[in-house]
């Protein structure tokens, strides 16, 4: 357990420094991709090679725990995977376009998704059934419950508004465009406030430390990133930005 602690602080401090430091240095991928970045592969595979270690991490330390079978534990198992099956096959396999993403990209992500998938699945699956954190009473407790209508809600505004970036352009068109429709017309990184309120809800629902480091480490990450679209529209569409109506992430408020 204290070797956990010590895993869980380390992570927590390695997303404080990327907080500050991605509001200096632009995420190089997508809209910010330069050739500074060195070496690409296009962005599908990409994807899949980053974000399937933490699927597959979580997915082995489940099926080796004994309480793989326990209902509360099966059912934080689904919720996570539906989640990274998602982002592992479904999201990469509809990408449209030839875009391309720096290979160190991927190796960071790498690196973060298998200590995720590490820390996640290692508090389930052996630490909280050595202190029965979690008896099948939990999925009527209200953190399971309140979180897990917060994850649900999270994940459909991601996922929705994933589906307006992907239909922006119709085939051929190589136009730019800003997005307009669901969450767009009060922020610019709808996406990415869905995905900050859904590990909110995966850090309420299972009430653990680990969850709130992942989220902590996901509002770091995406923040900043958030601020850069934000400078990027301004720039790109003065006529149609509306700095006064707009905010970067969380609506109304920033």
């Amino acid at each position: 357990m204290e070797e956990f602690k010590t895993m869980l602080w380390i992570v927590a401090g390695v997303g404080l420094v990327v907080f500050f430091a991605l509001y200096f240095v632009n995420a190089g991928y997508g809209k910010f991709r330069t050739s500074n970045w060195g070496p690409t592969i296009p962005s599908r595979w990409g994807w899949m090679l980053m974000e399937c270690p933490v699927f597959l991490v979580m997915l082995y330390l489940w099926w080796t725990s004994p309480v793989r079978w326990v209902l509360p534990y099966w059912v934080f198992l689904l919720f996570f995977e539906f989640h990274y099956f998602h982002r592992c096959f479904v999201f990469p396999l509809r990408s449209r376009g030839n875009s391309r993403m720096p290979l160190a990209i991927v190796a960071m992500s790498f690196l973060f998704n298998l200590t995720n998938g590490y820390v996640q699945g290692w508090w389930l699956f052996r630490l909280a059934p050595s202190i029965q954190a979690y008896e099948p009473s939990w999925l009527g407790s209200w953190q399971f419950v309140a979180g897990t209508t917060i994850f649900f809600a999270g994940m459909l505004v991601n996922r929705h508004s994933d589906e307006v970036i992907r239909n922006l352009r119709k085939p051929g068109d190589t136009a730019h465009y800003l997005p307009q429709a669901g969450l767009y017309r009060y922020v610019t990184s709808a996406n990415y406030f869905g995905e900050i309120v859904e590990w909110l809800g995966w850090a309420i629902l299972t009430w653990s430390w680990a969850g709130l480091v992942f989220f902590w480490f996901t509002f770091a990450n995406l923040v900043p990133r958030s601020h850069s679209i934000y400078r990027h529209y301004q720039e790109e569409f003065p006529e149609e930005f509306d700095a006064q109506r707009l905010k970067r992430v969380f609506p109304f408020i920033y």
